[in-house]
């Protein structure tokens, strides 16, 4: 099962969920979407699967940086093209197993996701 961690590496959040795979010795990819790109296909798809407001982190600083009109207009659409202009309004990390895609980190959830 190839397993890809998206994220920025100086987020705490991120951080925490690559120390607790290095620390289960569980082998993933790690894919910092400001250096490494987004591709707009893959982005519809997380949109689809998770649905955007699942997606977009509305506490974050990206998230706030955009006008009122932008938040309060925002739809799958909108939010897909916010994405990919600013990577960072997604919610982090962004953990793809193969077969699912999960946003956040909780070790529990990690558990059960990687472990069931």
């Amino acid at each position: 099962m190839a397993i890809t961690l998206y994220g920025i590496p100086n987020c705490d959040t991120v951080k925490k969920a690559r120390n607790w795979l290095d620390k289960e010795n569980i082998d993933y990819q790690f894919h910092d979407f400001r250096k490494d790109g987004l591709e707009s296909a893959q982005v519809e798809q997380w949109i689809k699967e998770l649905g955007w407001e699942t997606l977009v982190n509305k506490r974050s600083t990206s998230w706030k940086a955009l006008d009122d009109n932008q938040r309060q207009n925002m739809d799958a659409n909108t939010a897909l093209a916010a994405i990919l202009e600013s990577p960072t309004l997604i919610k982090r990390p962004l953990l793809d197993n193969g077969k699912s895609r999960n946003v956040g980190f909780k070790a529990a959830d990690y558990e059960h996701i990687l472990k069931a």
